[in-house]
């Protein structure tokens, strides 16, 4: 037994082993951490400064009626389902960021504490009280189920002023935020609906979540997520399918998933640009999936019943690049028997993308260039100019800008294809999609090699949130569909299945403390720190003295950055210096 302020190296071992997260809304005890008290702690203002923190994120305080005038505007001049749509994605990013503070803040707490601190902290937010019926979990599996009453919606006293008693639910922020932040610990997409609600004249709300694939008509859900979605009734379809850029081999329909920040972005700039004529340049790092944004626009665009030609300027060879891009009339050489129109021909009337623009030859950027200046070609070994109307989409993974400053590119023929620059970010900077498209990935593979899957464990969700993707959605989906392959039938996708080669953090290597217990912990810095206590209190070490140890030795891990040593400990980077000035 240990005295009061004192904790054993015994106690301390036990926070290495871990927490699964299965069990249900029985085992809630508002009591255990974290609770609305420590909630509240990660609250902090600073009014000198003009900053509000919750943790590390920064916060508004903002009057409610305000967000109805907001919301007045966007429904009477978007519409009320493009309105719906935009502040449901708004919820959903707000939810991921409280559930990525609560994981990593009390990584070892009560695992339906862990659930239900996102009822307290909607709360503390403001935004509504949340009632749980019931719920249950299991993240090894990737399941959830949950019914929860919602009291003094902030969101239904703006609507109802506004527009009265209605027969549609009103609560888009908060579901878009039940969404988020339910998805972001289980690891696979959550839809909540809205079943009962105030604008419709019930007394309280009442809210139904389910994993995506219990849902029997998720697609009616999904497409309040989706930038494009909310213009079709149909989600899961070529033209207006949920939110990656990647391609369904089954069906050979696009799809794209996402509802991040960045990712929104992205979309809200190609769906301006694609009612338009003007040239457009995709840039983003490989793997961001630009060919299927060029897809996407060409589906938006007037021109979606003509031809969409793709051309990859680094698979051609330099003495083939002309004929390939212009056509060749018979006998202009050896072996030219017959006339062949190339890719501007045959995207008339529609869309070339032009991928790998970067790696074009000088010879061929001039060519290029000439093609797009006089909107003509000229085939090889021919006399004659064939007009051609082709929109022209490039693509590339370098800057351009970069390689005119050079000399590599010329400088004419960027300012003719940067018209209209749409950036893709990397999947390091959409991490809010990453549930999202897990989740779709998962579902896809294991329909097309026909296996039958429990799904992913904590663990390896948990790494793939952790990863930095340098190859971006192609490499995720590399991932998910290895694992899907290697995993046991019947079984759960976990860490082994997933990565091979690839260099992952340090913190998703999971191996045997010292007890004997799987630690996600480095080893090395686990037993320097063993053997620091161990020298300083033999069993024992005062509370005092573990924390200055803590905070010593993340702030000389972080090279004396207090931001990352105060997101290392779960501290704003403000408690972190007072607890310094402390010794």
């Amino acid at each position: 037994m240990t005295h009061p302020g004192r904790i054993s190296l015994a106690d301390l071992s036990r926070l290495d082993a871990g927490v699964l997260l299965r069990g249900n809304s029985s085992q809630l005890d508002y009591q255990h951490s974290p609770t609305l008290e420590e909630l509240t702690e990660c609250l902090c203002f600073s009014p000198g400064d003009g900053r509000i923190w919750l943790n590390d994120q920064r916060m508004l305080l903002i009057h409610a009626s305000s967000l109805g005038t907001l919301r007045r505007e966007l429904i009477d001049t978007l519409g009320i389902e493009a309105a719906r749509g935009l502040l449901t994605r708004t919820g959903y990013v707000s939810g991921t960021r409280d559930a990525q503070l609560v994981r990593q803040r009390w990584p070892d707490a009560d695992p339906a504490s862990i659930f239900g601190a996102g009822t307290q902290l909607h709360g503390l937010e403001g935004v509504v009280k949340v009632e749980p019926v019931h719920f249950e979990f299991d993240t090894e599996q990737g399941r959830y189920e949950g019914e929860f009453l919602w009291h003094h919606s902030s969101e239904d006293d703006e609507h109802i002023a506004a527009y009265g008693i209605g027969t549609d639910p009103a609560c888009w922020l908060e579901l878009g935020y039940a969404i988020g932040y339910v998805s972001g610990l289980v690891g696979r997409l959550v839809l909540f609906r809205e079943v009962e609600c105030r604008s419709m004249g019930s007394r309280q709300c009442r809210v139904i979540g389910k994993t995506a694939e219990l849902w029997p008509d998720a697609e009616e859900d999904l497409r309040y997520l989706n930038p494009q979605g909310y213009a079709s009734p149909t989600v899961i379809s070529a033209e207006q399918s949920t939110v990656v850029a990647t391609t369904a081999e089954a069906d050979n329909s696009v799809k794209m998933i996402g509802a991040s920040a960045a990712f929104t972005a992205a979309s809200h700039a190609l769906q301006k640009v694609a009612g338009t004529q003007a040239t457009v340049l995709l840039t983003g790092e490989s793997g961001v999936g630009k060919e299927l944004f060029a897809t996407m626009l060409h589906r938006l665009s007037p021109r979606s019943q003509q031809p969409f030609v793709a051309f990859n300027c680094a698979a051609i060879p330099e003495n083939l690049l002309e004929s390939e891009l212009f056509g060749v009339e018979r006998g202009a050489f050896t072996g030219a028997s017959h006339s062949r129109a190339g890719r501007f021909e045959r995207a008339h009337g529609g869309t070339l993308f032009l991928d790998e623009i970067a790696t074009l030859s000088a010879a061929g950027q001039s060519k290029l260039l000439r093609a797009l200046q006089e909107r003509e070609v000229e085939r090889v070994g021919g006399s004659r100019a064939i007009k051609v109307d082709v929109r022209v989409v490039a693509a590339t993974n370098e800057d351009l800008r970069d390689a005119v400053k050079r000399g590599e590119f010329r400088e004419d023929l960027f300012y003719r294809l940067n018209v209209f620059p749409i950036p893709l970010p990397p999947l390091r900077e959409r991490r809010d999609d990453i549930p999202l498209l897990v989740s779709h990935f998962f579902q896809h593979y294991c329909q097309l090699h026909g296996r039958l899957l429990r799904g992913m464990t904590q663990k390896a969700t948990q790494a793939l949130l952790n990863y930095d993707f340098p190859g971006n959605i192609r490499e995720l989906q590399n991932l998910i569909e290895r694992g899907v392959i290697a995993a046991d039938e019947d079984g759960l996708v976990d860490i082994p299945h997933l990565f091979r080669n690839e260099k992952i953090p340090q913190s998703m290597i999971f191996s045997v403390n010292r007890q004997g217990a799987l630690s996600n912990k480095p080893q090395a810095a686990a037993a320097s720190l063993w053997e620091q206590l161990q020298q300083l209190a033999g069993d024992e070490l005062s509370m005092e003295q573990l924390e200055q140890r803590l905070l010593q030795e993340a702030v000389e891990r972080a090279n004396g950055n207090l931001a990352a040593a105060a997101r290392q400990l779960g501290l704003s980077r403000a408690q972190l210096a007072y607890r310094l000035q402390k010794r």
